[in-house]
């Protein structure tokens, strides 16, 4: 299915399209808004609920494979978005995000640890990811980030930081 443009006209005309409400479990839930997102990787498709009249959004992208996290002590994990999503709305806090835009850079993060086609990474791969992301968006997201990170110790771990960032 390619689509052109946003398309405002109920999409629900397909099976492929049966989606329970998360309010009140119906599940004729019907699309009322489908279009691209993440550089044409994903489609957002804004749903309705006719019964309890809920509005949701849902995601469908293409599963390219599931990424392990292998954590500094040698623990392995399933990849979670989410955790990318609250760290990036901690180091981001009173910034001029919407959550769309953390969506979105969450979004761009996981296909690039994707492309990169390894199926386990290292969580400090992963900061590593997010550090660069950062540090060319917004400088004070970028610091913060990096001293949770890099466990900053006291004051002069942040002006090392900011001096290198200066310079």
């Amino acid at each position: 299915m390619h689509f052109t443009g946003r398309r405002t006209e109920c999409l629900n005309t397909y099976p492929g399209n049966l989606m329970k409400c998360p309010y009140c479990g119906y599940m004729e839930t019907q699309v009322r808004d489908s279009r691209p997102v993440d550089e044409n990787m994903s489609i957002r498709r804004r749903r309705y609920c006719p019964r309890c009249d809920g509005r949701f959004t849902t995601f469908e992208r293409a599963e390219m494979h599931d990424l392990i996290v292998v954590k500094a002590d040698g623990r392995k994990e399933p990849f979670a978005l989410e955790k990318i999503k609250k760290a990036l709305m901690v180091a981001l806090v009173k910034r001029p995000f919407t959550l769309d835009d953390l969506d979105q850079i969450s979004l761009k993060i996981r296909s690039s640890l994707e492309q990169e086609g390894n199926t386990e990474v290292t969580s400090r791969h992963i900061g590593e990811v997010i550090l660069k992301d950062l540090k060319q968006r917004d400088p004070v997201g970028y610091v913060r980030f990096a001293s949770v990170y890099q466990n900053f110790h006291d004051i002069s771990d942040f002006q090392k930081i900011v001096s290198s960032e200066s310079a």
